[in-house]
């Protein structure tokens, strides 16, 4: 089963497009909260690399951010790792 990992925060516009994506293609995904949670925040940074959000990963592997995301769902890149679904 995919594993799919968001780090969002509540006010972010491309953390709900994100979201809204990834619902809309039937994806299951574990959303994590970090806007306030400094805890989570340095756990995002130190598994991307990055500050910004949302960051995404599935099956552990580092998606990027949204516009990552999306580039790799238009591409088609991401039906390698989540198979039919897309």
């Amino acid at each position: 089963m995919t594993k799919i990992e968001i780090y969002s925060k509540s006010y972010c516009p491309y953390c709900k497009r994100a979201k809204a994506t990834l619902t809309r293609l039937g994806l299951d995904f574990e959303e994590f909260e970090i806007t306030d949670s400094e805890k989570l925040t340095k756990e995002m940074q130190q598994r991307s690399g990055r500050k910004t959000v949302p960051q995404i990963f599935i099956n552990s592997q580092h998606i990027g951010g949204g516009d990552d995301f999306h580039h790799a769902l238009n591409s088609g890149s991401l039906a390698d790792l989540i198979g039919d679904h897309v």
